[in-house]
């Protein structure tokens, strides 16, 4: 047999596949796309059917030599580019550079394991070109829209903005959401806490119904009514009812439930995410086993599962944790809308590579990441859990109070994984009740009035925003990283405390926008957009006459714009601070890692300086003021404005109480769930070491350790080897 050349795309993926292969098979890598658009110009003949020009890329001719030169001495040459739209185009772009290329030249490598790669290389296929053309199409509209309406900004706005078809929307969710927070006008409300008197303790109940109404008290005076009404009163129960609900598993993951979950559960920007996630599919070296992929491919919306990896799964459950834990029939998820479903959703290549065994060879974030996959497609497979809920009402006069207390009968999937939420306020209260009965009576033992105010829909944090692009069918898997990447280095967007903020650049960008193309920046017509692309990868839709029903009502617009549109002017942000340099007031400007203090003279006068916070906290060593910073890297921190004099510096906000053991000044670390924690920021401090790391405690971690007693109530212990035969 002779030689076989295959060509993937990044090195770590050639390597880990040259492993599974003989000696008649070279694995070389493009190092990505070898042919694109030119990047000074339009590249797009909007007059001969958008044909578009493409160009080799700056950097790639060696490259391109050596695959050639390896093509020539090759019996056959394989494309395995990443089994999607950008990877077929990118085997398209090859195809045309090399020779003794056959029809049949393309492989897809849904995991890199020796029996998918062994299988793909027998069994090669056509290249899709209608997958081709829905990338084609993405790409001619991207740079219409990116090549046209960009020196329209410029004229308009200012030299060196861009526009893009998709994160523009991204961007106006974001200002929309902004204007929805401040024109949002709070209402006041009251909630009214009874705790009572129980033999076993305090019973703690709220006040849920006024007569045969829900209660609702809005103002102070209400309250007083109610309380007044109150004194005196019996507090009998009226009823006791006892109910068992079930709580089934989610779907394994796709891009984008990754995205969203790295994201509450660890921190981990989307970008960071699909890197990681990268790097575990083209393979890490583990030891013996030499370098493996530990995951299937990372960019896909399916929740599909191969039914052998659905056979091993189950296998793996009924061994390590008996056989009630899986369901009597193979779990099958169905995604929303149209996904390409010839991807499975995201999974551990071997289940048996327990994140454990492999935490060794891992970096912390990989192991985190490897960790959430393998532990949401194992629980994805597992049974459900059965959840007993009691809930007693209380009757004193006309005023109805509740108690509600839950306990886990059966853990199911929750002993291994339990997804988070973006709401950290709807949680699943567990506890058991005191024993009662209906008809007894109970004394009063305190009231708590609670003053509330209804709050404004939240600002996007890069879970909720992915997880509503998502929904609404903007974009694809492969483009939810580049978006929020995009829009952050444009200054469209700034994050601070993890939530993003629409700057005046981005509210301006928007609105003018809006003002001259409504399709743009529509919601639903980048949407429907999204489903135009998908038909024509389906075949039945013509690329060029979507381009074309697109651009010629586009054209238009833009025309009309240039003429008619005012030029906007971005109002400078005076610091009321003076430049020491010069003289001239300071303004704030954004950068990379946000606002920052620049010299209103600029260019002739270049002084720039950080932004200085007064924390409302006094230094406890010197009595200077402590000051908000941030590093080089963006992230906060604080320290004393007597610096370098005074050295005192914390991550966490300082609060004005000294450590008992070692007198540094003490901190407070707020958690992702709101958790509140004192410690001290010295880390050779004796609390410290006696303390040992302070961890998260999210609901779901809670709701996790509740079950995992649940388990053991019932003697099936998570990682017992136990045998047990499978439920008919």
């Amino acid at each position: 047999m002779g030689k076989t050349l295959i060509i993937v795309e990044s090195p770590t993926k050639a390597k880990t596949i040259s492993k599974y292969l003989g000696s008649s098979y070279v694995v070389m890598s493009s190092m990505g796309h070898v042919r694109d658009l030119p990047k000074s110009t339009l590249g797009v003949d909007v007059e001969d059917g958008f044909e578009p020009r493409y160009i080799t890329i700056r950097g790639k001719g060696n490259i391109i030599k050596s695959l050639k030169d390896e093509a020539k001495k090759a019996d056959r040459v394989l494309l395995a580019s990443d089994p999607d739209r950008e990877g077929e185009m990118i085997a398209y772009h090859l195809k045309g550079y090399l020779q003794n290329v056959s029809d049949k030249c393309r492989v897809e490598f849904h995991e890199i394991t020796k029996d998918t790669i062994k299988k793909a290389v027998k069994t090669p296929r056509a290249l899709d070109m209608d997958r081709i053309y829905a990338q084609q199409a993405r790409r001619v509209l991207d740079r219409l829209v990116g090549y046209k309406l960009s020196p329209l900004l410029w004229v308009k706005v200012k030299k060196g903005l861009s526009a893009g078809r998709v994160q523009s929307v991204a961007v106006r969710m974001i200002c929309d959401r902004e204007d929805e927070i401040n024109a949002f006008i709070p209402e006041e409300y009251w909630t009214l806490e009874v705790d009572l008197q129980t033999d076993e303790g305090l019973l703690a109940t709220q006040l849920v119904r006024i007569g045969d109404a829900k209660a609702h008290i809005p103002d102070e005076a209400t309250m007083q009514g109610i309380t007044a009404d109150l004194e005196g009163q019996t507090y009998t129960i009226s009823s006791i009812s006892k109910k068992s609900r079930t709580r089934n598993p989610v779907a394994p993951f796709t891009t984008s439930s990754m995205q969203q979950e790295a994201y509450r559960k660890y921190g981990i920007l989307t970008k960071k995410t699909m890197q990681l996630a990268q790097q575990l599919y083209e393979g890490i070296d583990i030891g013996k086993e030499g370098v493996v992929g530990l995951i299937s491919y990372m960019r896909t919306d399916s929740t599909r599962i191969s039914p052998e990896a659905q056979k091993v799964a189950r296998d793996y459950i009924v061994d390590n944790y008996g056989a009630d834990y899986v369901p009597d029939e193979p779990r099958v998820y169905h995604g929303k809308g149209k996904i390409q479903d010839a991807h499975e959703a995201i999974r551990p290549t071997d289940i048996a590579r327990r994140p454990a065994d492999v935490k060794p060879f891992l970096s912390a974030q990989q192991y985190k990441l490897y960790k959430l996959i393998w532990e949401r497609f194992l629980a994805s497979q597992m049974a459900s859990a059965i959840i007993d809920t009691t809930t007693v009402d209380i009757a004193a006069g006309k005023y109805t109070f509740r108690a509600t207390g839950s306990e886990i009968r059966f853990p199911g999937f929750m002993q291994i994984y339990i997804e988070s939420r973006d709401d950290e306020g709807e949680k699943d209260e567990l506890g058991l009740l005191p024993s009662l009965q209906e008809g007894q009576t109970l004394p009063a033992a305190g009231m708590e009035p609670k003053q509330h105010f209804t709050t404004p829909p939240p600002r996007y944090t890069e879970a909720m925003l992915v997880k509503t692009l998502e929904e609404k069918g903007v974009g694809r898997p492969s483009t939810y990283a580049p978006i929020v990447d995009t829009i952050l280095g444009r200054g469209y967007v700034v994050r601070e405390d993890k939530h993003f903020y629409s700057t005046e650049l981005g509210s301006v960008v928007v609105n003018l926008l809006k003002d001259g193309f409504p399709d743009i920046i529509d919601i639903d017509f980048t949407a429907g957009m999204e489903a135009n692309l998908d038909e024509v990868e389906e075949g039945k839709r013509d690329w060029r006459q979507i381009v074309s029903d697109f651009y010629g009502p586009f054209a238009k617009e833009l025309k009309k714009a240039e003429e008619e549109l005012d030029k906007v002017s971005l109002t400078p942000e005076y610091s009321g601070d003076t430049c020491e340099l010069c003289g001239q007031p300071m303004v704030y400007k954004l950068g990379r890692y946000g606002k920052f203090l620049a010299c209103s003279g600029f260019p002739e006068c270049r002084n720039t300086k950080a932004i200085v916070i007064n924390a409302g906290v006094k230094c406890l060593a010197c009595g200077g003021d402590i000051i908000q910073r941030k590093s080089r890297g963006g992230r906060t921190f604080y320290g004393c404005s007597n610096y370098p004099e005074c050295k005192y510096v914390s991550w966490d906000k300082p609060i004005e109480e000294k450590c008992q053991e070692c007198g540094t000044q003490m901190s407070e670390k707020v958690f992702r769930n709101g958790q509140r924690v004192v410690l001290c920021p010295n880390q050779t401090c004796p609390t410290n070491k006696k303390a040992g790391k302070e961890r998260e405690q999210t609901a779901d971690a809670v709701m996790q350790k509740a079950a995992r007693a649940a388990a053991k109530k019932t003697g099936a212990k998570a990682g017992a080897a136990t045998k047990g035969k499978r439920k008919k």
